[in-house]
């Protein structure tokens, strides 16, 4: 498949699509690429198209599962070990990190950023970025509880899980805004990778993070 690179171990189902040109005014033919990670399966109708001047490339990491008729479009990243179940749609330049699973119709927009081990609901209309470790349910989209079931499945010990509980009680529960409550969390929880990673994120996110429910 002409500008596509396909990892080992891959399995490719019939009707699958992958580094067709991406379905972006803005490109031009450039020389661009669709990445598909080790031990990955695309099943039946999925759409991979290539990257455009914006990053190059398109990526779906190692290890993941694309159900029939997803689609990832230009210049996606999508992480390792991502599930994305039947018929989600990524729009262009969306980041999906590592071991998020999104429910099946999902549809993102572009330039959002889904956090590692998240879980997204069926359905879904994401319009911000997900913060990791959380599920996100509701309509509209809201932060719904930390993933703890898909933490303990990937050895994350029950201490962790409550640390990562604490830091969202504070963006989500204590009624500061945002900003406020980051502060907070960096003046008064103690340091953890966790910790730093989702203030990191909450940080950069461009869109905003997903709002608490009411």
């Amino acid at each position: 498949m002409e500008g596509a690179r396909i990892g080992k171990n891959c399995t490719i189902f019939p009707g699958a699509v992958i580094s067709a040109i991406p379905q972006d005014l803005k490109f031009r033919g450039e020389d661009t690429l669709a990445i598909i990670g080790d031990n990955t399966t695309i099943r039946e109708c999925v759409t991979v198209n290539r990257g455009t001047a914006a990053r190059g490339k398109t990526v779906v990491g190692n290890n993941c599962l694309l159900m029939a008729y997803c689609h990832v479009a230009h210049d996606c990243i999508v992480g390792d070990n991502v599930i994305m179940s039947n018929a989600t749609q990524l729009a262009g330049e969306v980041v999906v990190d590592n071991f998020a699973v999104i429910g099946g119709g999902t549809l993102v927009h572009q330039f959002c950023h889904i956090g590692p081990h998240v879980m997204i609901q069926g359905g879904a209309l994401v319009n911000k970025d997900i913060p990791p470790y959380v599920k996100a349910a509701r309509e509209p989209i809201a932060y719904a509880g930390v993933n703890s079931i898909g933490l303990r499945r990937r050895n994350f010990s029950n201490e962790q899980i409550r640390e990562i509980q604490e830091i969202y009680r504070y963006l989500y529960l204590s009624g500061l805004n945002v900003s406020d409550a980051v502060e907070r969390i960096e003046a008064e929880l103690p340091a953890t990778k966790e910790r730093d990673e989702i203030i990191l994120f909450v940080r950069n996110s461009k869109r905003g993070i997903i709002r608490g429910y009411v």
